[in-house]
């Protein structure tokens, strides 16, 4: 698709309407706050292809599963976030005639996502089917200080000639997912309420008793003289999960209608059920009270706060300064880290692709931009939704015979398994290298300790049994091997020894151990405690240390490179460059079959693990086996270009790091894979972010000191980025070959710029010059390793 919005630093716009484009524009330009989310819906009604979503953090619905042949072992229902209260909705009529843009014509039609303000606006003139024609201006917020608060405010100016308006406002539940498995509606009524000057709905789930109420209010004001008195008639509706009022005046020529509409929308899992209206009734009557100007003031204030600590500054070059704030933008309005129930859904709040689940995606790809941007306590939380959830992942083992240990689920909202492909849901349980990796990540990079005595020496030591378990020794081979797995390429299913997997799982045994020392040493009655309440035995550790010893780990002796899996170097190894473009993308072009039998990579396998464990492997190593892989990666996994990126920045291949940036932060906003209809690929938003601060700045943390070996793109004037570290504030800026790092504090940082150790106290500043030379020279990627 050729890309069709403007490039500016600070917004997403779009100059014209094009109804085949406006679902990937409702994705695209979607709002939220971490509480709710809305999709870039209309306010008014709309016939044309719209995939309508306004969506609840946590309120889900266990749709049951649809399979066209069931095995043992799949789960029962797969977990969505349910499309819930349609609060936007204001149906206009003029005349008498409805404005839809289905039927009407748009001229100057421009639609503005200000990531700066957090703010979705929207102007066009309608051409009616009649020939009258209306001005139409909207702005709207979800509040980032009121989460429970939706605010819009909508303008209507008939032009040429006076007009009788009639404007609806409405709060709608009667509504669907679109990727219902049955065509089921989720929600039923426990009441609707319409007055003159205010409506409600509140409704249940089918099932779980979530419940959600919302309340609307509004303020009606003209343009014009203010002491001038206008006529409004109001009129209710209410119908079955329905509630609103008509608004019906007679506006002059030019003379400018404004409704402003405020939401307030609760659910049952903040409040008590029998409190719900009440509650949402105040919220709203409290926003109508401070009125639109104060809740936008309030919502540019929270916003600039993010920016401040979070922002990432590109010169020289605007496509990639846009993209990496979108990135950013997104990330924020799906998680704040406030409430530990919650995790982050792929596709976060703008659309029902992934029902909103919780992926591995978090911790192998989420996990750092929290660790860097926010305060500790939020990455904590996304690690404890991990404990609160391990006695599911007990359960999860044991319903697939295993006699001990956890296995995390695939999807889940939880902590039960809910997805039901056997490929990945069975197979793909490399899932429990990342969770493990995650506190290891965590540690390493705030230094709480204490982390692991509370929660993480548990979960650790029971992914550790489930590897023990997993695992078979073959006397054939000398080893421990792992057979029948996805690894993170799921163009291959059902293979042995995925290295990727193997990796993970001896390291999991590994560092297992290695916290279990640390703990006997520095926090003994932890470790005795967490010991006696699992029933932890000598003769399972040191079973642990012998698997981690002797796991398979396969490497073509000719090349160096690490066997993705048994067989792999079987396969006719083509890189995809030598394709013929007609077969891309893979996965709409090609058979299954196809796929699975060729060399064709997803995503980031063999090399997701050469970044997870980068201290383990030198350059040379990483270099043989990106060189071998790369070129035959499609990257048709949003989560791809990211890794590519970090690792092609380590070894020096500027233009390759370039080129996947590119590709990871403008995945949405220039559709790249032809789906961001769907959503936005939120997850992969996070590794976009890596690709930036761990690739182009090259942030690693070893031994509790900070790394920097920063550089940036040849393009690029500048680059400045900011990362919190154990109680300090730095910011890097890159600018020229010289790199300078300033500490706003409060506390002081260890960090190693360049490989020059520093100790930099609040309010000091370093700076290093980056030695092009350094490390990996600069080179072509992707090439030597195949011809």
């Amino acid at each position: 698709m050729k890309p069709y919005l403007k490039v500016n630093a600070w917004r997403i716009i779009e100059e014209g309407f094009d109804p085949t484009l406006n679902e990937v524009s409702e994705s695209v330009f979607s709002i939220g706050n971490g509480y709710m989310g809305q999709r870039a819906n209309f306010e008014e009604q709309y016939g044309g292809p719209s995939l309508q979503g306004s969506y609840m953090a946590g309120v889900y619905y266990p749709d049951k599963t649809r399979v066209g042949w069931w095995k043992n072992g799949y789960p029962e229902y797969f977990a969505k976030v349910l499309n819930s209260v349609n609060w936007i909705g204001i149906d206009v009529e003029i005349d008498g005639e409805p404005l839809d843009l289905s039927t009407a014509s748009a001229e100057d039609f421009v639609r503005t996502l200000d990531m700066h303000e957090g703010t979705l606006s929207r102007s066009f003139t309608a051409v009616l089917p009649s020939g009258k024609k209306v001005r139409v201006e909207s702005l709207r917020f979800v509040s980032v200080p009121y989460k429970e608060i939706g605010a819009i405010r909508y303008s209507v100016t008939p032009l040429d000639e006076p007009a009788q308006l009639k404007l609806t406002p409405y709060l709608d539940a009667d509504v669907a997912n679109k990727d219902s498995n049955y065509e089921e509606k989720f929600w039923d009524t426990i009441s609707q309420h319409a007055a003159v000057d205010h409506a409600s709905v509140e409704v249940r789930t089918k099932k779980l008793d979530f419940r959600v109420a919302s309340h609307m209010v509004y303020e009606l004001a003209a343009s014009g003289d203010p002491n001038q008195e206008f006529h409004v008639e109001a009129e209710t509706h209410k119908r079955d999960k329905f509630a609103g009022l008509s608004l019906s005046l007679r506006a002059e020529a030019d003379q400018t209608i404004t409704l402003s509409k405020y939401v307030a929308n609760v659910t049952s899992r903040d409040y008590e059920p029998e409190a719900l209206g009440d509650t949402a009734r105040q919220l709203a009557n409290e926003a109508l009270e401070l009125g639109f100007d104060a809740l936008l003031e309030a919502q540019r204030a929270a916003w600039a706060e993010k920016w401040r600590d979070g922002d990432i500054v590109i010169e020289g070059d605007e496509k990639a300064q846009q993209a990496i704030r979108f990135n950013i933008f997104q990330l924020h309005q799906t998680y704040t880290g406030e409430d530990d129930r919650l995790n982050i859904g792929p596709k976060g709040f703008t659309g029902e692709k992934y029902g909103g689940s919780t992926y591995w995606d978090t911790e192998a790809y989420c996990l750092p931009f929290y660790l860097s941007t926010a305060d500790q306590n939020v990455a904590r939380n996304l690690l404890i939704y991990r404990y609160k959830h391990l006695e599911k992942a007990k359960e999860n083992a044991a319903k697939l015979g295993f006699s001990k240990g956890a296995l995390y689920p695939m999807v889940t909202m939880n902590g039960e398994e809910c997805h039901n492909e056997w490929e990945i849901t069975f197979e793909e349980i490399h899932r429990n290298g990342a969770i493990a990796y995650a506190i290891y990540n965590y540690v390493e990079y705030t230094g709480d300790s204490t982390y692991l005595g509370e929660y993480g020496f548990e979960v650790l030591a029971e992914l550790s049994r489930f590897w023990e378990e997993r695992v078979n020794y073959s006397e054939h081979r000398g080893a421990y091997l792992i057979l029948g797995v996805t690894g993170p390429n799921e163009y291959e299913n059902n293979v042995s020894n995925n290295w990727y997997t193997n990796r993970m799982a001896a390291w999991t045994l590994e560092y297992t151990l290695e916290v279990a020392a640390l703990l006997q040493k520095e926090q003994p009655e932890a470790f005795a405690a967490v010991a006696e309440r699992i029933g932890l035995q000598e003769e399972e550790t040191s079973k642990w240390a012998d698997i981690s010893a002797r796991m398979l780990l396969a490497e073509d002796p000719g090349t160096g490179v690490f066997l993705q899996q048994d067989g792999f170097l079987d396969k006719d190894i083509l890189p995809v460059a030598k394709l013929d473009p007609v077969h891309l993308p893979l996965n709409q072009k090609w058979s299954w079959d196809r796929i699975l039998r060729s060399c064709y990579i997803k995503q980031a396998d063999v090399l997701q693990g050469l970044f997870f464990l980068g201290d383990r492997y030198d350059l040379e190593t990483k270099r043989r086996n990106f060189e071998f892989y790369e070129p035959i990666t499609v990257h048709e996994s949003s989560l791809s270009p990211c890794v590519h990126a970090i690792l092609a920045s380590e070894l020096g291949y500027t233009e390759k790091a370039y080129d996947m940036y590119l590709r990871t932060s403008r995945l949405d906003l220039d559709n790249y894979n032809n789906d961001t209809e769907d959503g936005c690929h939120t997850t992969s938003m996070a590794g976009t972010w890596m690709s930036v601060v761990h690739g182009f700045g090259g942030l690693r943390v070893r031994g509790g000191r900070l790394i920097l070996n920063p550089f940036s793109p040849d393009s690029w004037t500048s680059l400045s980025f900011k990362v919190g570290f154990r109680g300090a504030r730095l910011q890097v800026t890159v600018a020229g070959g010289s790199t300078t790092v300033h500490n706003e504090g409060p506390g002081a940082a260890s960090l190693t710029l360049y490989g020059r150790e520093v100790e930099l106290a609040a309010g000091d500043s370093v700076s290093g010059e980056h030695d092009p030379h350094d490390g990996a020279p600069e080179a072509e990627a992707g090439t030597a390793a195949l011809e």
